[in-house]
């Protein structure tokens, strides 16, 4: 199993993963912390992170037989943060989480963890396992700690003191006996940068978070309309916010990855917000083919859109978008429109021609 063990981290590496490590499947601290989590209500409308019972936070009972738990890193992080941080000034330019830009990670992780356990049966003959990135009641952050991937930070994001916290986990469910890796511990010492940073207050203690009030859940897992106390400090973060990685002191180590399936696509790393609000669900669906940026539907988009243009500064250009989609719409669309045009002072009884 040792050998094996130091074959699976080399195989990662070959695979385009930047680090592996094994933990065993002993989660009952991380499931006591998430029992206070869902008590709290912290989680709002996410429905499915009390679905599932203890099979979150107990491995074995999601996949029977599993004794070992393979977490894997991989690095995302498309341009220097400088460019990000630079963003979020641009009111006329839309933000985009900047693991949202490229390729779906869903798919790119998964297939290369498909490909792992392939070469681990090559070697050992079959064995038991699963593959989940994101999509399962899995506890991928405990489960990276344990691991030696890095601690959960503040913030909740798990951070590599080397790497910094811009990479993405997955992991593979395995029932092979292999040798496990030390657990990672804190490194955020004193540090509140991540709290002080958050624009809407949403990292109520340090390592916890209500989801409620998180920019990341209210403009890509809300459905509803998003509440009016929290429009103005979205800016134009349109899908997702960054904030407390893009100013954690530990992130100063990221680097760019060479990934090309993170690349930036249809120049959304700095698109106008305009431009992107006269999309049309066919344009939307075009744009966004092999994105993240689906799961929220063109809904949705121009909800968060509509947001950002109410916080933009003022143009004929912008006041006539806005005004071109007051009508016809969904309701909740053309709620935040008209949210919107009321941050410009415009009288919603005008004709878009009138503007």
């Amino acid at each position: 199993m040792t050998a094996l063990k130091a074959e699976v981290v080399a195989w990662c590496h070959d695979l385009g993963f930047q680090q592996a490590g094994v933990s065993d499947i002993d989660l009952a601290e991380a499931e006591d912390r998430l029992g206070a989590w869902l008590d709290a209500k912290f989680h709002g409308t996410m429905d499915y992170m009390q679905r599932h019972g203890s099979k979150r936070s107990r491995p074995d009972q999601l996949v029977p037989g599993t004794v070992r738990v393979i977490s894997v890193r991989m690095d995302y992080l498309p341009q220097p943060q400088d460019a990000a941080i630079g963003l979020l000034d641009d009111e006329s330019r839309a933000y985009i989480s900047r693991y949202a830009l490229g390729r779906d990670y869903h798919k790119v992780l998964r297939g290369r963890l498909r490909a792992l356990a392939r070469r681990i049966e090559e070697r050992v003959g079959e064995f038991g396992y699963r593959v989940f990135v994101d999509s399962a009641p899995v506890l991928e952050k405990a489960l990276a700690e344990k691991a030696g991937i890095g601690w959960v930070g503040k913030h909740t994001n798990v951070i590599n003191r080397d790497h910094g916290s811009w990479f993405f986990l997955g992991e593979l469910y395995t029932d092979l006996p292999l040798p496990t890796d030390s657990p990672e511990v804190s490194h955020c010492g004193t540090c509140t940068e991540c709290i002080e940073v958050c624009p809407t207050n949403a990292i109520v203690a340090p390592y916890s978070l209500d989801a409620r009030r998180c920019i990341s859940y209210l403009t890509i897992e809300l459905k509803e309309a998003i509440p009016v106390e929290f429009r103005k400090a979205i800016g134009n973060r349109i899908y997702g916010c960054d904030d407390c990685q893009l100013f954690c002191p530990w992130n100063k180590f990221a680097k760019p990855t060479a990934e090309g399936d993170f690349s930036p696509r249809h120049g959304l790393d700095s698109a106008e917000l305009v431009e992107l609000f006269s999309w049309d669900e066919a344009t939307w669906l075009q744009k966004t083919e092999g994105s993240a940026i689906r799961r929220i539907g063109h809904e949705r988009w121009l909800r968060n859109i509509a947001i950002a243009l109410g916080n933009a500064k003022s143009t004929p250009e912008l006041v006539v978008a806005l005004k071109s989609r007051q009508h016809g719409g969904s309701a909740m669309v053309n709620e935040h429109v008209t949210w919107a045009l009321l941050q410009h002072d415009v009288d919603n009884t005008m004709e878009t021609n009138d503007v």
